[in-house]
């Protein structure tokens, strides 16, 4: 196979910033189809090579055509928000064949029903929740699916920083494909056949970004955010075992190098809306002014329904939950948590 795919472009749908960031990245190695369904900015890109305010390699195209995605690229990097991802698949999949290989980079969950089993008193059952790969397969005859885990700060990324990422797939040919077209100088890339807890970790790990966020947002130090980091690591651990993944899947670059990222860095989305919450603001000023979605604002609905449904003790995230959704005292939650009577330090190894 040749550098570009056999004479065609690797596509990406989504033009985000972390579908941006990607894009930048396999134009590297390959040429580029990117899918956004806005004409104006399809145009825009096309014409002026810039998107969210990052100059973007000649070898990218931008389209908002999925039949031409489908039809150009083998290879598809789907990067859109977990609450749509779904309807993005249903679009996309008439122009799907077998042959296809799609490995996205979206972190979170999709739920079906969530807001009518909430209203109902019953909790989501795990199968009502699907992971994106789970999507891709209920949706589409792709049976290769990969996902991209962490750590991938967009901006990051878009400045020309080294990091690493991970590609996990339960097909030695997606891993072996996704490190083709991504590997650069600066950006390393792993892989795992750990694909459920690859896609876990990554979504898992925004509900502590935004906890550790309320902390910093609340003026305190770094030893208190330490203990949130791993005691969250903790819960994330009981999540993916309830699940079926492997514990190891969180103790790597998707899991905790992931984790460490995203719950100390201004550049992430989480982080910031947590950072805010913990200043003071409502939830409807920060998302109304955030440009891009928290992912974990969702995740930490999903969570907690399913941790009832599994009966986790999971602390963490039910605290997280009553702070963002019940308006609980934030410094009422520290202090149940700082207290909670934890029985063992580490009780997952």
């Amino acid at each position: 196979m040749s550098s570009n795919q056999g004479g065609k472009r690797v596509g990406v749908i989504g033009a985000g910033s972390f579908g941006t960031a990607i894009a930048n990245l396999l134009a590297y190695n390959v040429d580029v189809l990117l899918f956004s369904r806005k004409p104006g900015m399809v145009d825009r890109i096309n014409n002026t090579h810039r998107n969210l305010g990052v100059d973007l390699s000649p070898r990218i195209k931008a389209t908002d055509d999925l039949q031409e995605l489908a039809e150009s690229c083998t290879l598809i990097f789907p990067v859109v928000p977990s609450g749509s991802f779904r309807y993005m698949m249903r679009d996309f999949s008439p122009f799907l064949r077998p042959y296809h290989i799609l490995i996205h980079g979206t972190k979170g969950f999709d739920a079906h029903g969530l807001e009518d089993r909430e209203e109902e008193g019953l909790p989501l059952r795990r199968e009502d929740v699907s992971t994106m790969s789970e999507v891709i397969r209920e949706e589409s005859v792709v049976v290769r699916v990969g996902c991209l885990s962490g750590p991938n700060l967009a901006s990051e990324i878009m400045d020309g920083q080294p990091t690493a990422t991970v590609i996990g797939s339960h097909f030695d040919e997606v891993i072996r494909l996704g490190k083709k077209v991504l590997a650069s100088g600066h950006f390393h890339v792993f892989g795992t056949s750990d694909l459920l807890g690859a896609e876990l970790a990554g979504a898992l790990k925004n509900m502590i970004a935004i906890g550790s966020g309320i902390l910093k947002g609340k003026g305190l130090g770094k030893n208190i955010q330490a203990m949130l980091i791993t005691r969250g690591l903790t819960e994330m651990v009981h999540f993916g075992n309830a699940m079926g993944s492997s514990s190891s899947a969180f103790f790597g670059t998707a899991g905790i190098g992931d984790l460490v990222a995203t719950a100390t860095s201004k550049d992430s989305r989480n982080y910031t809306f947590g950072y805010r919450l913990g200043m003071g603001e409502s939830i409807g000023e920060i998302e109304s002014t955030m440009p891009e979605l928290a992912e974990g604002v969702r995740t930490l609905k999903i969570a907690r329904q399913l941790a009832k449904y599994y009966k986790l003790r999971v602390p963490i995230t039910e605290m997280l939950y009553n702070i963002v959704f019940e308006d609980f005292d934030i410094d009422r939650a520290i202090h149940f948590l700082i207290t909670y009577p934890y029985d063992v330090d580490v009780d997952f190894i």
